[in-house]
């Protein structure tokens, strides 16, 4: 036993002389780096690439046309200078929301900007208590219609843009995308979950809106007075909202009636639409204009006729002559949905050439931004004739129009 323990006493003795020799390794922090990894991933790279060919669209050739090109051609009112909607679906607020700058000018002689961002955002809020209380049989998209923005405004009320941008620090072009997806995901578990808990999911909404577009002021500060939104819309945007009204013209609902603009935009199903002949239509549109007011259109973009570079909307007589757009034109190609809802713009101007009227379209959209008038296009009036499916005005012009109608 001694012995052992001698053995043991010697054992440890040589231990730790050789553990007090060894010196301490250090640790530090150094780029992760596997270059063969890196290798191997641009190997696979090349390997699947694929050459794209460019994608083809058939457009009108403008080459030779005598046709406008700058905006000082134009007789205009005032308006605030175009921006963009970036990468989202929120056309119609703001095209509505420049309309309603204009509107406040002409009115009251303020220059205010106002955030479309903030509309869009309780539009999201509205289009998602719907779907609950329709369990699910309601548009969720990014559109909608003119007349959602007096909807919101008169709920919720409005913000200048420099208290609600709707951009995180060091964005400078909006992007939906990704808040779109998240917000239609999470609806669509909502209904496979039969979750039809309107606030809970009214909460859900509003905090991933939070996280995208930051969260929407309940009070501002404007001209030294704290306020509401709703205060704002009352004392210093000073609009009559139950004064502006949509007109549309289709064959589809009688003439002089309110009916409803049947679009998945339009997705609270609004009946609110005045329908009248067309050529009472242009005529409102051209009235308008030459009293100096803008006009608020929606309807179709996607057409040959309109190319973004040539910053012009015409139609060409290989679509249809000119002297063959009607209402039945009209209504043949909303019906077979050549003609669809997809894009709102904001008038601000007009021109008299050869005989006929073009416009100056003040317009949010990517395509705007591609000539040399950065964010403007050149309609036809044939163009507005065939294409746009509604406008917005004040009730105050089309008094005359307004008296056939029964209701």
């Amino acid at each position: 036993m001694k012995y052992f323990l001698t053995s043991i006493a010697v054992v440890f003795f040589f231990l730790n002389t050789s553990f007090a020799q060894q010196k301490h390794d250090k640790g530090h922090f150094i780029e992760s780096k596997n270059e063969f990894m890196n290798k191997v991933r641009e190997s696979n790279k090349e390997f699947l690439k694929k050459e794209r060919e460019p994608r083809m669209s058939f457009k009108v050739d403008f080459s030779g046309m005598d046709l406008p090109d700058t905006i000082t051609q134009f007789t205009r009112a005032w308006y605030n200078p175009p921006v963009s909607q970036g990468n989202t679906g929120t056309c119609w607020s703001f095209s509505t929301t420049s309309y309603f700058e204009s509107e406040i000018y002409r009115v009251t002689g303020q220059k205010i900007k106002l955030s479309p961002i903030y509309t869009a955002y309780y539009e999201y809020v509205e289009k998602a208590k719907r779907f609950v209380q329709e369990r699910g049989d309601s548009e969720f998209g990014e559109g909608s219609e003119a007349n959602a923005v007096l909807r919101i405004w008169k709920k919720y009320g409005i913000v200048p843009l420099e208290d609600y941008t709707g951009l995180q620090e060091g964005q400078e072009f909006h992007d939906h995308r990704a808040l779109f997806k998240e917000m239609k995901d999470y609806l669509q578990s909502v209904k496979a979950n039969n979750a039809w808990n309107e606030d809970a999911v009214t909460a859900t909404i509003k905090s991933i809106l939070n996280h995208y577009l930051g969260v929407p002021p309940a009070k501002i500060k404007y001209n030294g007075d704290t306020m509401t939104p709703l205060e704002f819309v009352k004392d210093f945007v000073k609009l009559d909202l139950d004064e502006y009204i949509d007109f549309m013209s289709l064959m589809e609902q009688p003439y002089y009636t309110k009916a409803e603009y049947k679009v998945p935009d339009n997705w609270w199903h609004s009946k609110e639409y005045y329908n009248i002949p067309l050529d009472d239509f242009m005529m409102l549109l051209k009235r308008a204009v030459r009293k100096g007011y803008t006009v608020d259109l929606g309807g179709d973009v996607s057409e040959a006729g309109l190319e973004s570079h040539a910053e012009v909307a015409i139609v060409p007589s290989f679509d249809i002559p000119s002297d063959y757009i009607d209402e039945n034109a009209r209504q043949f190609r909303f019906s077979n949905k050549s003609t669809t809802d997809d894009h709102g713009i904001h008038l601000v101007g007009y021109m008299e050439k050869d005989g006929k009227d073009w416009y100056l379209i003040k317009d949010s959209g990517s395509g705007s931004h591609n000539g040399k008038n950065f964010g403007y296009y050149f309609y036809h009036e044939d163009f507005i004739k065939l294409k746009m499916m509604n406008i917005m005005i004040p009730k105050s012009l089309a008094e005359d129009v307004l008296s056939k109608f029964k209701n």
